[in-house]
């Protein structure tokens, strides 16, 4: 007979592959951090070449990069990490626009879900780096920013790229989230907020320093 529910239990199943099949491919990389950022950024931007750069000095101080695996920011930041000889991880998302792998990845995974994928980002990193970009990045910023302020990951910097692009928000943030009530004034201590690659990766490193050989993993 057939069961209307088993579309719903096999669903089930190829989400637990999926987590099993991310943890099983990255289980040795330890102290990575997760570069965020728009995949319509042309190679001919600024913010492709400050990408490229982050990548390429986090990859000089054996820092693993994460990245989404598309084009634009995420291309930038795997390939001055593989150039640079470094750990350089692309995860894919299926989506049916912008989405197809960079080819600097020595390790790429694709899925098909957005949750099991942000899972991913968060549990080998040890800071986020969030360059210029649109819905996709104001989503994995607030879902960094999330777990660390209710204790689900230990403290990593959340660094903002580029005060130009950000300082409207983060303005918003402290006039009105802060200032009726929202968020309280430490929460907005969370972010850093620099202009250069240099600056970004400068942060990593030194939290990367005192934080090697510990997963930052969500508590499950």
């Amino acid at each position: 007979m057939f069961d209307a529910k088993m579309p719903e239990a096999w669903r089930v199943l190829r989400i637990q592959s999926e987590l099993v099949d991310g943890i099983e491919q990255l289980i040795k990389v330890r102290g990575a951090v997760t570069v965020f950022g728009s995949a319509r950024t042309r190679q001919s931007h600024p913010h492709y070449a400050d990408a490229e750069l982050l990548g390429k000095l986090l990859a000089e101080a054996g820092i693993p990069v994460i990245t989404g695996g598309g084009p634009g920011v995420m291309e930038a930041a795997n390939k001055g990490a593989q150039e640079a000889g470094g750990e350089s991880i692309g995860l894919n998302i299926t989506l049916p626009m912008e989405q197809a792998p960079n080819p600097f990845q020595t390790i790429s995974l694709t899925f098909r879900y957005f949750f099991v994928r942000k899972f991913m980002f968060v549990k080998h990193a040890v800071g986020f780096v969030i360059m210029p970009g649109g819905f996709g990045t104001l989503d994995e910023l607030y879902e960094a920013l999330t777990l660390v302020q209710t204790g689900k990951v230990s403290p990593f910097p959340i660094v903002l790229v580029n005060r130009n692009y950000w300082q409207g928000l983060l303005d918003w943030m402290q006039s009105t989230m802060a200032g009726q009530g929202y968020i309280s004034a430490a929460d907005l201590q969370l972010i850093q907020l620099v202009d250069t690659a240099q600056e970004a990766a400068d942060i990593i490193k030194a939290h990367a320093a005192s934080a090697m050989g510990v997963q930052q993993a969500p508590v499950v």
